[in-house]
């Protein structure tokens, strides 16, 4: 699915359609990638996301932490950024893996800084600069990812903001 998204509002829309459409996380953790250059939307993407599914407490970026924790009422949220890891060796540290287990939605900026240790994604999400707004690509990349699109390709409230649906 590729959207145009005019702003930032538009790009933490995304996140709340996204948690809207949240299939669960009953058999398994959920690993979601948010992917994209600095400033292309990735924490404002995470953070409508967290506050659809019900995050009262401010959500803060996790550059400097490296990871958030988040319970909600529907899944035990991790939000990961790895933009100052030097590699795949210093995601271990983190004890990532100990969160893909059933009731977990992971959500990953920067996946690609963590190499092959990152857990694949389930669902990714690619943002980039595009004129005035931004783009949005959303991929199913599991069995799980692909309830996901289909959950959130019925969200109505989406239509204004696709350019192609794939």
């Amino acid at each position: 699915m590729n959207l145009h998204l005019p702003d930032a509002g538009a790009t933490a829309e995304l996140g709340a359609a996204l948690a809207l459409a949240f299939p669960g996380a009953a058999s398994a953790g959920v690993v979601v990638h948010l992917c994209g250059d600095l400033g292309a939307g990735k924490t404002s993407c995470a953070r409508g996301l967290l506050q659809a599914l019900g995050v009262a407490s401010r959500i803060r970026s996790p550059t400097y932490t490296l990871m958030e924790i988040y319970p909600t009422g529907v899944a035990t949220c991790v939000h990961v950024d790895l933009y100052r890891l030097r590699g795949g060796a210093d995601l271990e540290g983190l004890g990532l893996r100990d969160y893909l287990s059933p009731g977990h939605l992971i959500l990953i900026e920067w996946p690609e800084r963590g190499e092959a240790a990152v857990p694949a994604a389930d669902l990714m999400v690619a943002l980039e600069d595009a004129g005035s707004g931004r783009g949005a690509r959303v991929q199913g990349c599991s069995a799980s990812g692909e309830a996901w699109m289909r959950n959130l390709v019925s969200d109505s409230r989406l239509v204004p903001y696709l350019s192609n649906l794939t």
